[in-house]
Protein backbone atom coordinates (compact mmCIF):
# COMPACT_ATOMS: atom_id res chain seq x y z
CA UNK A 1 0.00 0.00 0.00
CA UNK A 2 1.38 3.54 -0.86
CA UNK A 3 2.02 5.65 2.20
CA UNK A 4 -0.16 8.56 2.87
CA UNK A 5 1.47 11.65 2.18
CA UNK A 6 3.73 13.55 5.07
CA UNK A 7 1.59 15.98 5.25
CA UNK A 8 -1.88 14.38 5.35
CA UNK A 9 -3.78 15.76 8.68
CA UNK A 10 -5.77 12.83 10.63
CA UNK A 11 -8.43 14.32 13.11
CA UNK A 12 -11.65 14.00 14.04
CA UNK A 13 -15.14 15.59 13.66
CA UNK A 14 -18.57 16.46 15.62
CA UNK A 15 -20.86 18.96 15.77
CA UNK A 16 -22.09 22.25 18.01
CA UNK A 17 -25.56 20.85 18.92
CA UNK A 18 -24.92 17.53 18.71
CA UNK A 19 -22.25 17.98 21.38
CA UNK A 20 -22.21 21.65 23.07
CA UNK A 21 -25.22 21.56 25.35
CA UNK A 22 -25.64 24.78 27.58
CA UNK A 23 -28.64 25.17 24.82
CA UNK A 24 -29.65 28.50 26.74
CA UNK A 25 -26.71 29.82 28.47
CA UNK A 26 -24.97 33.04 28.16
CA UNK A 27 -27.14 34.46 25.93
CA UNK A 28 -27.51 32.08 23.34
CA UNK A 29 -30.60 32.19 21.34
CA UNK A 30 -33.01 29.17 20.57
CA UNK A 31 -31.80 27.45 17.26
CA UNK A 32 -34.26 25.11 14.52
CA UNK A 33 -33.01 21.97 16.04
CA UNK A 34 -34.26 23.89 19.81
CA UNK A 35 -38.01 24.12 18.52
CA UNK A 36 -37.69 20.99 16.61
CA UNK A 37 -36.76 18.63 19.81
CA UNK A 38 -39.16 20.88 22.23
CA UNK A 39 -41.74 20.53 20.25
CA UNK A 40 -45.34 19.83 21.93
CA UNK A 41 -46.60 16.70 21.13
CA UNK A 42 -45.77 13.38 19.41
CA UNK A 43 -41.46 13.66 19.79
CA UNK A 44 -39.81 14.11 16.71
CA UNK A 45 -36.44 12.54 18.38
CA UNK A 46 -35.97 9.26 19.38
CA UNK A 47 -37.10 8.73 22.88
CA UNK A 48 -37.77 12.55 22.92
CA UNK A 49 -34.47 12.93 23.15
CA UNK A 50 -32.90 16.91 23.44
CA UNK A 51 -29.69 18.46 22.41
CA UNK A 52 -30.13 20.34 25.45
CA UNK A 53 -26.99 18.74 27.54
CA UNK A 54 -25.43 16.22 24.88
CA UNK A 55 -21.78 16.38 25.94
CA UNK A 56 -21.69 19.58 27.62
CA UNK A 57 -18.83 20.26 25.61
CA UNK A 58 -19.12 23.91 26.52
CA UNK A 59 -18.07 23.11 29.78
CA UNK A 60 -15.46 20.63 29.44
CA UNK A 61 -12.86 22.26 26.75
CA UNK A 62 -9.89 21.05 28.27
CA UNK A 63 -10.87 17.81 29.42
CA UNK A 64 -12.37 17.15 26.04
CA UNK A 65 -8.70 18.94 23.98
CA UNK A 66 -6.65 17.03 26.43
CA UNK A 67 -8.35 13.62 25.44
CA UNK A 68 -7.61 14.75 21.62
CA UNK A 69 -3.95 15.34 22.86
CA UNK A 70 -3.36 12.32 23.94
CA UNK A 71 -4.90 10.58 21.21
CA UNK A 72 -2.48 11.96 18.13
CA UNK A 73 -4.99 14.04 16.93
CA UNK A 74 -3.89 16.22 14.11
CA UNK A 75 -7.36 18.39 13.61
CA UNK A 76 -10.44 18.76 15.12
CA UNK A 77 -13.40 19.53 12.77
CA UNK A 78 -16.10 21.44 15.17
CA UNK A 79 -19.05 23.66 14.11
CA UNK A 80 -20.00 27.07 15.45
CA UNK A 81 -23.13 27.67 16.73
CA UNK A 82 -24.78 30.67 14.26
CA UNK A 83 -27.74 31.70 17.73
CA UNK A 84 -24.73 31.27 20.21
CA UNK A 85 -22.64 33.66 18.04
CA UNK A 86 -25.66 35.95 17.29
CA UNK A 87 -29.06 35.00 18.96
CA UNK A 88 -31.15 36.08 16.41
CA UNK A 89 -29.04 35.40 13.53
CA UNK A 90 -28.61 38.87 12.17
CA UNK A 91 -28.86 41.74 15.03
CA UNK A 92 -26.39 41.97 18.02
CA UNK A 93 -23.42 39.85 18.08
CA UNK A 94 -23.04 37.84 21.34
CA UNK A 95 -19.48 38.20 23.37
CA UNK A 96 -19.70 35.54 25.38
CA UNK A 97 -20.60 33.19 22.51
CA UNK A 98 -17.05 34.12 20.62
CA UNK A 99 -15.60 33.57 23.87
CA UNK A 100 -16.40 30.02 24.20
CA UNK A 101 -15.26 29.37 20.33
CA UNK A 102 -11.84 31.53 21.90
CA UNK A 103 -11.49 28.79 24.43
CA UNK A 104 -11.78 25.70 22.07
CA UNK A 105 -9.57 27.56 19.12
CA UNK A 106 -6.25 28.65 21.76
CA UNK A 107 -6.70 25.25 23.92
CA UNK A 108 -6.23 23.32 20.14
CA UNK A 109 -3.37 25.31 19.01
CA UNK A 110 -2.01 25.20 22.74
CA UNK A 111 -1.92 20.99 22.16
CA UNK A 112 -1.11 21.71 18.54
CA UNK A 113 -4.53 20.57 16.74
CA UNK A 114 -5.77 22.71 14.40
CA UNK A 115 -9.23 24.07 14.58
CA UNK A 116 -11.38 23.22 11.31
CA UNK A 117 -14.63 25.10 12.46
CA UNK A 118 -17.48 24.74 10.20
CA UNK A 119 -20.26 27.97 9.80
CA UNK A 120 -23.25 25.79 9.58
CA UNK A 121 -23.98 22.35 10.65
CA UNK A 122 -27.65 22.77 10.88
CA UNK A 123 -29.10 24.97 13.71
CA UNK A 124 -30.25 27.83 12.00
CA UNK A 125 -31.21 31.19 14.32
CA UNK A 126 -35.04 30.31 15.29
CA UNK A 127 -35.34 34.03 14.07
CA UNK A 128 -34.67 33.25 10.66
CA UNK A 129 -36.60 30.58 10.16
CA UNK A 130 -39.19 32.60 11.09
CA UNK A 131 -38.23 34.96 7.98
CA UNK A 132 -37.78 32.13 6.00
CA UNK A 133 -34.94 30.30 6.73
CA UNK A 134 -33.26 28.86 3.90
CA UNK A 135 -36.43 29.74 1.71
CA UNK A 136 -35.37 33.56 1.72
CA UNK A 137 -32.80 34.51 -0.59
CA UNK A 138 -31.74 36.90 1.30
CA UNK A 139 -30.29 34.48 3.75
CA UNK A 140 -27.24 35.13 1.67
CA UNK A 141 -26.42 38.16 3.15
CA UNK A 142 -27.20 37.07 6.69
CA UNK A 143 -24.89 34.10 6.14
CA UNK A 144 -22.08 36.88 4.81
CA UNK A 145 -22.26 39.06 7.70
CA UNK A 146 -21.84 35.86 9.93
CA UNK A 147 -19.00 34.62 7.89
CA UNK A 148 -17.45 38.22 8.11
CA UNK A 149 -17.47 38.20 11.90
CA UNK A 150 -16.24 34.29 12.30
CA UNK A 151 -13.12 34.82 9.88
CA UNK A 152 -12.04 38.74 12.06
CA UNK A 153 -12.55 37.22 15.02
CA UNK A 154 -10.17 33.99 14.14
CA UNK A 155 -8.06 35.62 11.97
CA UNK A 156 -4.09 34.19 12.38
CA UNK A 157 -5.51 31.33 14.40
CA UNK A 158 -7.82 29.49 11.80
CA UNK A 159 -6.23 28.47 8.69
CA UNK A 160 -9.46 27.05 6.84
CA UNK A 161 -12.98 27.62 7.37
CA UNK A 162 -15.02 25.46 5.87
CA UNK A 163 -19.30 27.04 5.18
CA UNK A 164 -21.95 24.97 4.66
CA UNK A 165 -22.46 20.89 6.01
CA UNK A 166 -24.65 18.15 4.04
CA UNK A 167 -26.67 20.96 2.41
CA UNK A 168 -28.54 17.78 1.46
CA UNK A 169 -29.52 16.99 4.89
CA UNK A 170 -30.68 20.49 5.65
CA UNK A 171 -32.89 20.60 2.33
CA UNK A 172 -33.76 16.86 1.07
CA UNK A 173 -34.63 16.06 5.05
CA UNK A 174 -35.15 19.39 6.52
CA UNK A 175 -37.49 21.30 4.04
CA UNK A 176 -38.53 17.74 1.98
CA UNK A 177 -39.40 14.79 3.95
CA UNK A 178 -39.34 16.69 7.13
CA UNK A 179 -37.63 14.31 9.44
CA UNK A 180 -35.21 16.63 10.23
CA UNK A 181 -35.20 20.44 11.56
CA UNK A 182 -37.48 22.47 10.68
CA UNK A 183 -39.35 18.99 9.94
CA UNK A 184 -41.39 20.89 6.35
CA UNK A 185 -42.48 19.33 3.57
CA UNK A 186 -42.35 21.05 0.36
CA UNK A 187 -42.40 20.33 -3.52
CA UNK A 188 -39.69 19.74 -5.90
CA UNK A 189 -39.42 23.06 -6.99
CA UNK A 190 -39.04 24.87 -3.72
CA UNK A 191 -36.50 22.43 -2.99
CA UNK A 192 -34.94 23.67 -6.12
CA UNK A 193 -35.32 27.35 -4.66
CA UNK A 194 -33.58 26.33 -1.45
CA UNK A 195 -30.50 24.83 -3.11
CA UNK A 196 -30.35 27.80 -4.76
CA UNK A 197 -30.04 29.78 -2.09
CA UNK A 198 -27.66 27.50 -0.64
CA UNK A 199 -25.31 28.13 -2.92
CA UNK A 200 -25.77 31.85 -3.22
CA UNK A 201 -25.00 31.76 0.78
CA UNK A 202 -22.04 29.86 0.55
CA UNK A 203 -21.08 32.54 -2.25
CA UNK A 204 -21.46 35.54 -0.31
CA UNK A 205 -19.75 33.86 2.85
CA UNK A 206 -16.63 32.73 0.77
CA UNK A 207 -16.22 36.19 -0.56
CA UNK A 208 -16.71 37.43 3.03
CA UNK A 209 -14.04 35.64 4.14
CA UNK A 210 -11.55 36.37 1.42
CA UNK A 211 -12.26 39.36 2.00
CA UNK A 212 -10.76 39.18 5.30
CA UNK A 213 -8.06 37.54 4.34
CA UNK A 214 -7.16 35.60 0.75
CA UNK A 215 -4.86 33.15 2.97
CA UNK A 216 -7.80 31.52 4.83
CA UNK A 217 -8.68 28.72 2.83
CA UNK A 218 -12.70 28.29 2.29
CA UNK A 219 -14.32 24.90 2.22
CA UNK A 220 -17.84 23.69 0.93
CA UNK A 221 -19.11 19.85 2.29
CA UNK A 222 -21.75 17.99 0.82
CA UNK A 223 -23.10 14.24 1.20
CA UNK A 224 -25.09 12.51 -1.04
CA UNK A 225 -25.26 9.07 -2.71
CA UNK A 226 -22.24 7.46 -4.38
CA UNK A 227 -21.83 4.54 -6.37
CA UNK A 228 -19.67 2.42 -6.87
CA UNK A 229 -19.04 -0.74 -9.66
CA UNK A 230 -19.82 -4.30 -9.46
CA UNK A 231 -15.91 -5.11 -10.28
CA UNK A 232 -12.55 -2.53 -11.41
CA UNK A 233 -13.31 -2.63 -15.52
CA UNK A 234 -13.31 0.29 -17.22
CA UNK A 235 -16.53 -0.38 -18.72
CA UNK A 236 -18.08 -0.88 -14.92
CA UNK A 237 -15.86 2.49 -13.62
CA UNK A 238 -17.46 4.32 -16.14
CA UNK A 239 -21.52 3.43 -15.37
CA UNK A 240 -20.39 3.69 -11.48
CA UNK A 241 -19.32 7.65 -12.68
CA UNK A 242 -22.70 8.21 -14.86
CA UNK A 243 -25.12 7.02 -12.38
CA UNK A 244 -23.08 9.14 -9.48
CA UNK A 245 -24.11 12.17 -10.78
CA UNK A 246 -27.42 11.38 -12.71
CA UNK A 247 -30.34 12.87 -10.78
CA UNK A 248 -33.01 10.61 -12.03
CA UNK A 249 -33.07 8.81 -8.60
CA UNK A 250 -33.27 10.78 -5.41
CA UNK A 251 -32.28 13.90 -7.41
CA UNK A 252 -32.39 15.88 -4.01
CA UNK A 253 -29.58 13.72 -2.51
CA UNK A 254 -26.69 13.83 -4.68
CA UNK A 255 -23.26 15.57 -3.82
CA UNK A 256 -23.74 17.37 -7.55
CA UNK A 257 -27.30 19.41 -6.88
CA UNK A 258 -24.88 22.17 -5.29
CA UNK A 259 -21.35 21.28 -6.65
CA UNK A 260 -22.21 21.73 -9.98
CA UNK A 261 -24.17 25.13 -9.41
CA UNK A 262 -20.87 26.37 -7.47
CA UNK A 263 -18.48 24.90 -10.19
CA UNK A 264 -20.54 24.43 -13.43
CA UNK A 265 -22.93 26.94 -13.15
CA UNK A 266 -25.65 24.86 -14.22
CA UNK A 267 -27.59 22.27 -13.39
CA UNK A 268 -27.44 18.23 -14.64
CA UNK A 269 -29.42 17.64 -17.89
CA UNK A 270 -31.22 14.47 -15.69
CA UNK A 271 -32.45 17.10 -13.51
CA UNK A 272 -36.48 15.94 -12.78
CA UNK A 273 -39.24 18.96 -14.66
CA UNK A 274 -39.25 20.71 -11.57
CA UNK A 275 -35.94 21.31 -11.57
CA UNK A 276 -35.46 22.18 -14.85
CA UNK A 277 -38.72 24.58 -14.75
CA UNK A 278 -36.80 26.39 -11.88
CA UNK A 279 -33.69 26.33 -13.11
CA UNK A 280 -34.94 28.26 -16.44
CA UNK A 281 -35.81 31.06 -13.70
CA UNK A 282 -32.35 31.78 -13.38
CA UNK A 283 -30.81 34.95 -14.68
CA UNK A 284 -27.56 34.91 -15.33
CA UNK A 285 -26.45 37.43 -12.93
CA UNK A 286 -27.24 34.74 -10.25
CA UNK A 287 -24.47 32.62 -12.45
CA UNK A 288 -21.96 35.26 -11.80
CA UNK A 289 -22.10 35.32 -8.17
CA UNK A 290 -21.17 31.58 -7.99
CA UNK A 291 -17.93 31.10 -5.77
CA UNK A 292 -15.70 27.57 -6.45
CA UNK A 293 -14.51 26.45 -3.13
CA UNK A 294 -10.71 25.81 -2.65
CA UNK A 295 -11.33 22.83 -1.20
CA UNK A 296 -14.56 19.93 -0.60
CA UNK A 297 -15.11 18.24 2.51
CA UNK A 298 -16.70 14.64 1.54
CA UNK A 299 -19.03 12.66 4.16
CA UNK A 300 -18.79 9.45 3.13
CA UNK A 301 -20.53 6.90 5.15
CA UNK A 302 -22.03 3.94 2.80
CA UNK A 303 -22.63 3.67 -0.99
CA UNK A 304 -24.84 1.98 -3.45
CA UNK A 305 -22.64 -0.85 -5.72
CA UNK A 306 -24.12 -0.53 -9.27
CA UNK A 307 -23.88 -2.85 -12.52
CA UNK A 308 -22.76 -1.79 -16.24
CA UNK A 309 -26.36 -0.61 -16.24
CA UNK A 310 -25.93 2.14 -13.60
CA UNK A 311 -28.76 0.27 -11.55
CA UNK A 312 -28.00 -0.76 -7.88
CA UNK A 313 -27.04 -4.63 -7.87
CA UNK A 314 -28.90 -7.29 -5.98
CA UNK A 315 -28.47 -6.89 -1.95
CA UNK A 316 -26.88 -9.72 -0.69
CA UNK A 317 -28.63 -11.31 2.24
CA UNK A 318 -27.61 -11.17 5.53
CA UNK A 319 -25.07 -7.82 4.10
CA UNK A 320 -23.00 -6.50 6.90
CA UNK A 321 -24.33 -3.45 8.37
CA UNK A 322 -24.06 -0.87 11.01
CA UNK A 323 -26.09 -0.58 14.21
CA UNK A 324 -28.02 2.37 12.37
CA UNK A 325 -28.53 -0.06 9.51
CA UNK A 326 -26.44 1.69 6.90
CA UNK A 327 -24.79 -0.87 4.69
CA UNK A 328 -20.80 -1.24 5.41
CA UNK A 329 -19.28 -0.55 1.73
CA UNK A 330 -15.47 0.07 2.12
CA UNK A 331 -14.85 0.51 -1.79
CA UNK A 332 -17.03 3.48 -1.94
CA UNK A 333 -13.84 5.08 0.21
CA UNK A 334 -11.85 4.25 -2.97
CA UNK A 335 -14.37 5.12 -5.91
CA UNK A 336 -15.70 8.65 -4.18
CA UNK A 337 -12.95 10.65 -4.06
CA UNK A 338 -11.82 9.58 -7.83
CA UNK A 339 -15.61 10.89 -8.97
CA UNK A 340 -15.62 13.81 -7.20
CA UNK A 341 -12.16 14.85 -8.40
CA UNK A 342 -12.70 13.75 -11.80
CA UNK A 343 -15.69 16.24 -12.02
CA UNK A 344 -14.76 18.79 -10.04
CA UNK A 345 -10.58 18.89 -10.17
CA UNK A 346 -10.51 20.22 -6.28
CA UNK A 347 -8.33 19.18 -3.20
CA UNK A 348 -10.58 17.44 -0.43
CA UNK A 349 -10.71 16.28 2.74
CA UNK A 350 -12.60 13.05 3.93
CA UNK A 351 -14.53 15.36 6.38
CA UNK A 352 -16.75 12.52 8.14
CA UNK A 353 -16.61 8.87 8.09
CA UNK A 354 -17.30 6.44 10.51
CA UNK A 355 -19.94 3.87 11.85
CA UNK A 356 -22.40 3.73 15.28
CA UNK A 357 -22.53 0.88 17.44
CA UNK A 358 -23.78 -0.92 20.43
CA UNK A 359 -21.11 0.35 22.46
CA UNK A 360 -21.34 -0.28 26.11
CA UNK A 361 -19.15 -0.42 29.45
CA UNK A 362 -17.72 -3.95 29.91
CA UNK A 363 -16.88 -6.01 32.85
CA UNK A 364 -13.82 -4.79 32.92
CA UNK A 365 -14.46 -1.18 33.28
CA UNK A 366 -13.51 -0.50 29.22
CA UNK A 367 -15.57 -0.14 25.79
CA UNK A 368 -14.30 -3.03 23.18
CA UNK A 369 -15.11 -1.98 19.97
CA UNK A 370 -13.54 -4.42 17.31
CA UNK A 371 -16.48 -3.85 14.83
CA UNK A 372 -15.13 -0.09 14.31
CA UNK A 373 -11.64 -1.10 14.37
CA UNK A 374 -12.47 -3.44 11.35
CA UNK A 375 -14.52 -1.09 9.68
CA UNK A 376 -12.21 1.93 9.66
CA UNK A 377 -9.36 -0.38 8.89
CA UNK A 378 -11.24 -1.46 5.71
CA UNK A 379 -12.24 2.04 4.72
CA UNK A 380 -9.18 3.44 5.16
CA UNK A 381 -6.91 1.03 3.87
CA UNK A 382 -9.64 2.10 0.67
CA UNK A 383 -9.19 5.76 0.88
CA UNK A 384 -5.34 5.06 0.41
CA UNK A 385 -5.70 3.22 -3.07
CA UNK A 386 -7.54 6.77 -4.18
CA UNK A 387 -4.84 8.65 -3.42
CA UNK A 388 -2.53 6.34 -4.86
CA UNK A 389 -4.34 6.44 -8.06
CA UNK A 390 -4.10 10.61 -8.00
CA UNK A 391 -6.68 12.01 -5.90
CA UNK A 392 -6.13 14.80 -3.99
CA UNK A 393 -7.09 14.08 -0.43
CA UNK A 394 -5.81 16.62 2.41
CA UNK A 395 -6.69 14.69 5.06
CA UNK A 396 -9.38 12.48 6.84
CA UNK A 397 -11.40 13.62 10.08
CA UNK A 398 -13.00 10.24 12.02
CA UNK A 399 -16.73 10.81 12.57
CA UNK A 400 -17.02 11.05 15.40
CA UNK A 401 -14.54 12.19 18.78
CA UNK A 402 -17.25 11.71 21.03
CA UNK A 403 -20.48 9.88 20.95
CA UNK A 404 -23.15 12.62 20.76
CA UNK A 405 -26.62 13.31 19.60
CA UNK A 406 -27.50 11.76 16.55
CA UNK A 407 -30.35 14.53 15.62
CA UNK A 408 -33.88 12.06 14.94
CA UNK A 409 -31.94 9.26 16.87
CA UNK A 410 -31.62 10.82 19.71
CA UNK A 411 -28.67 9.11 21.63
CA UNK A 412 -29.21 5.64 20.69
CA UNK A 413 -26.53 5.63 17.87
CA UNK A 414 -22.80 5.95 19.25
CA UNK A 415 -20.65 6.84 16.99
CA UNK A 416 -17.70 8.18 18.95
CA UNK A 417 -13.80 6.92 19.74
CA UNK A 418 -14.80 7.88 23.23
CA UNK A 419 -17.55 6.64 25.25
CA UNK A 420 -19.89 9.35 26.51
CA UNK A 421 -21.59 7.62 29.62
CA UNK A 422 -24.60 10.61 29.71
CA UNK A 423 -25.62 10.44 33.33
CA UNK A 424 -22.07 11.16 34.53
CA UNK A 425 -20.61 12.47 31.47
CA UNK A 426 -17.33 10.39 31.82
CA UNK A 427 -15.48 10.43 28.69
CA UNK A 428 -14.34 6.48 28.20
CA UNK A 429 -11.54 6.17 25.18
CA UNK A 430 -12.58 2.66 23.55
CA UNK A 431 -10.30 0.34 21.91
CA UNK A 432 -10.86 2.37 18.33
CA UNK A 433 -9.28 5.28 19.92
CA UNK A 434 -6.02 3.90 20.62
CA UNK A 435 -5.72 1.90 17.17
CA UNK A 436 -6.65 5.59 15.51
CA UNK A 437 -3.97 7.03 17.79
CA UNK A 438 -1.71 4.28 16.05
CA UNK A 439 -2.55 4.67 12.48
CA UNK A 440 -1.68 8.84 13.45
CA UNK A 441 1.34 8.39 14.93
CA UNK A 442 2.78 5.33 11.88
CA UNK A 443 1.05 8.11 9.34
CA UNK A 444 -1.28 5.03 8.22
CA UNK A 445 1.67 2.39 7.67
CA UNK A 446 0.69 0.25 10.47
CA UNK A 447 -2.49 -0.63 8.31
CA UNK A 448 -0.22 -2.73 5.55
Amino acid sequence: MTRFPSDFIWGAACAAYQCEGAWNEDGKGPSIWDDFCHALGEPRVKNGDTGDTACDCYHRVEEDVALMKAHNLKAYRFSISWPRVIPDGDGEVNEAGLAYYDRLVDALLAAGIEPMPTLYHWDLPSALEARGGWRNRQIADWFARYAEIIARRFLGRVKRIMTINEAQCVVALGYGMGTLAPGLKLPDEELARIYHNVALAHSAAQRAIKAVSKDIQVGFVPCGEINFPQDDTPEACEAAYRATFALTHRWDFRFNIVLDSLMLHRYEDTAPAAVQKFAATIPASDWDLMEAPDFIGINIYNGTEVGLDGEPTPRTPGRPLTACKWPVTPRVMHYAPLFLYRRYGLPMFISENGLSCNDMIFLDGQVHDPKRIDFLHRYISELAKAIEEGAPVLGYLHWSFLDNFEWASGYDERFGLVYVDYPTQRRIPKDSAAWYAKVIETNGDCLN
